[in-house]
Parts: structure tokens; C-alpha cells; sequence
């Protein structure tokens, strides 16, 4: 939901119009925190949700118990998503990468000291957890507050007017982000009940790989907003063409890592030499595999700084779930399901007239 804020904040500060960027972000705020409520039964009663999803009793249970420790971290996230993409709107990723990394130095230190000082367990995991959300959190929002005073002028009511609006937008990001890591989350879960560890293993590799492309993801989506924001719709139309290139030849080359290594890479996630052959048989479909998980991430990014969230929600509902899922095989439906919704977006990509995207922003 808190993507929403790359269309609306990345266009507003190209446009000139930084005094909106505190609003769209106290607006998300709000709508987050309210989302949050929402969703805390969820984790209250996680017990007979897991056992209704066929999990056993006592990992429901424990679960349940470790659900409800992380609330407070919850709450968190509606603060941290909001800031940080006010920042990221305004290129100020500088800031958000130190955050990160003082956050992680010192997240690692309290996990030391909770589990192997204090004893917690995962208890202590739990307060460590939330601790240092809070101070990602915090940190983002001081930064705001004292330093990006162009775009933050204080609390305002302003940011419930027009909120229905940004519901709508948050929502339909929402859906459409949830689609895709649900439908990745699902394969997951059907793989843990068919015990298929090659697939695991594909499933890992595929997961560093997104890491990476979930950054390119944020640079497009907030490089596409700025230049529609600007006016400049053939900027953003070679940014998207640039864009995609990078990450076509990036996923290239992880392909090719792949498969000159595929004797080798398999002792990373395995001793059994049975499974490392196996794995190696299954180079060629990884590698194929990670060059259409190199395009895709970057063509959603597009669509979030376009604002057609909305449309893509249902390519991903149709390429995903009606048309992917469905397919015999776990992978193969991966395949064909991400390979489809990477089509149809490549294609309204290109049959997309920038000059009248730019005239429908000015409009709004």
C-alpha cells in the first residue's frame, strides 16, 4: 500500500509541488496504520487460521505466540513504507541506505545480546525485531522533520482531504504487489508439501536474485514518476527503454553464471550429491529463469511510477492465478505464468503514448 507514494510523491516533487509531498505521506500514514488494525486479529488468532490451513498443532501454536510478539514491529512498517518513499522520491536514497546499514550493525548486536547474553530465545529475537524497526522507522521520520523541510511543513489537516482517493491508489498497489508474492509465497508452501528440494533450491537462487532487482524496481518507478511529473515524456520513455536493457543483460549474466557453474553452485544449498546433479540437469530451466525474473520486478516498477497499478492487478490476477498456477508442475507454471504477465506488460509498454500520459498527470 505504501507504494502508492512512488506515483503520487515522485510526480508531485517533478511537477514543483513539494509542499504535497508531507501530505501524501501523513495520508499514507494514516491508511497504513488503520490497515494495521485491521490486520492485528489476524495475527491474535493465528492459530486456527494455520490449522484451518492444514498446519500442525504445535507449530500453530508456536507461531501464533511469535506473531503476536511482532505487532509492535507491525505497526512499525506503517511509519517506515511511507517515509521512505518520500525519500525515495526525491532521490535522498543516500540517507536510507545508512539508516539500513547502522540499523543492521546494530539489529545483529542486539540479537547477540538478547539470545546468547540474556538467554531470551526467540524472545529475544522477537524484541530485537521490533527494536530495530522502531529505529528504522524513527530515524526516517527525524530525517524528514529536520532536514527535507521543502517537503515536510508539519502536521496538517490537508491530509485527510481527498483520502478516499488515495485509499483507491493504495489498494489497488496493494493488490497488485500481493498478487505477485502471494503467487510466489503459494509455490513456496506447495513445494514444502511435496518435499521437492530442487525446486527449494531454485527458489533460494531466485530470491538473491530479486534483492537486487527490487532496487532497480524503486529506481524505475521513481525515475518514471519524476519525468511525468517534469513533463518529459520522452525521458521517461527512454529511461523505461534503458532500464529494462540494464536488467535484460544483468539477468543474462546471472544465466550465464548459472550455467557455467551448474556442476558447482549446488554445494551452496546442499551436501547430497544425488541432489547436486539433479540441480544440474535443471541449469538450463533456472537460467531461463532468471532472466525473466530480472524483466519483470522492472516492468512493475514502471507501472507503479505510471500509475497503472489498477491494470496490472488484474494482468497479474489472469497471467498468475487463472492462467500460471493451473499448469502441470510447480516450476513450469512459474515460468509460464511470469513469462506471460512480462509479455502483456512489455507490450502496453510499448504501445504506451508518454505525451498523452504526461497530459493526463498535468490534468489530475
Amino acid at each position: 500500500m505504501g507504494s502508492a507514494l512512488e506515483t503520487l510523491c515522485g510526480q508531485a516533487f517533478s511537477a514543483g509541488q513539494t509542499y504535497m509531498l508531507g501530505i501524501y505521506m501523513q495520508r499514507s500514514w494514516i491508511i497504513l496504520l488503520v490497515s494495521c488494525i485491521i490486520l492485528t486479529p489476524i495475527y491474535l488468532f493465528a492459530t486456527p487460521v494455520l490449522k484451518l490451513l492444514g498446519q500442525r498443532d504445535d507449530i500453530s501454536e508456536m507461531a501464533r505466540q511469535f506473531a503476536v510478539q511482532i505487532i509492535p514491529q507491525m505497526f512499525s512498517l506503517a511509519i517506515n513504507f511511507p517515509s521512505q518513499k518520500f525519500l525515495q522520491s526525491q532521490s535522498k536514497v543516500g540517507v536510507l541506505a545508512w539508516i539500513g546499514f547502522w540499523a543492521l550493525i546494530f539489529h545483529i548486536f542486539l540479537l547477540w545480546l538478547f539470545i546468547y547474553v540474556f538467554g531470551w530465545g526467540t524472545v529475544g529475537a522477537v524484541v530485537a525485531y521490533n527494536i530495530s524497526g522502531w529505529i528504522v522507522s524513527l530515524a526516517q521520520v527525524v530525517y524528514v522533520v529536520k532536514w527535507c523541510t521543502d517537503g515536510w511543513k508539519g502536521l496538517s489537516w490537508l491530509a485527510f482531504k481527498e483520502i478516499w482517493a488515495f485509499v483507491r491508489l493504495s489498494l489497488a498497489s496493494d493488490v497488485m504487489l500481493c498478487l505477485e508474492i502471494w503467487y510466489m509465497m503459494v509455490l513456496v508452501v506447495l513445494t514444502g508439501h511435496l518435499g521437492d528440494a530442487v525446486i527449494a533450491v531454485g527458489m533460494n537462487i531466485n530470491g538473491w536474485e530479486g534483492m537486487l532487482f527490487i532496487g532497480i524496481n524503486v529506481v524505475v518507478s521513481v525515475r518514471v514518476s519524476n519525468e511525468l511529473g517534469c513533463g518529459h515524456p520522452r525521458a521517461a520513455k527512454y529511461s523505461v527503454m534503458v532500464v529494462v536493457l540494464e536488467s535484460l543483460i544483468i539477468g543474462l549474466f546471472f544465466m550465464f553464471v548459472i550455467l557455467i557453474s551448474r556442476d558447482h553452485f549446488p554445494i551452496i544449498f546442499t551436501s547430497s550429491k544425488e541432489l547436486q546433479q539433479v540441480v544440474a540437469r535443471l541449469a538450463y530451466l533456472l537460467g531461463i529463469t532468471m532472466v525473466l525474473n530480472s524483466i519483470q520486478p522492472v516492468i512493475s516498477g514502471v507501472a507503479v511510477g505510471g500509475g497503472w497499478q489498477a491494470l496490472v492487478a488484474y494482468i497479474n490476477l489472469a497471467c498468475y492465478y487463472i492462467f500460471g498456477l493451473p499448469l502441470e508442475g510447480i516450476w513450469a507454471g512459474m515460468l509460464c505464468g511470469t513469462a506471460l504477465q512480462t509479455l502483456v506488460l512489455l507490450i502496453i509498454i510499448c504501445k504506451t503514448n508518454w505525451t498523452k500520459e504526461v497530459e493526463f498527470k498535468e490534468s489530475l
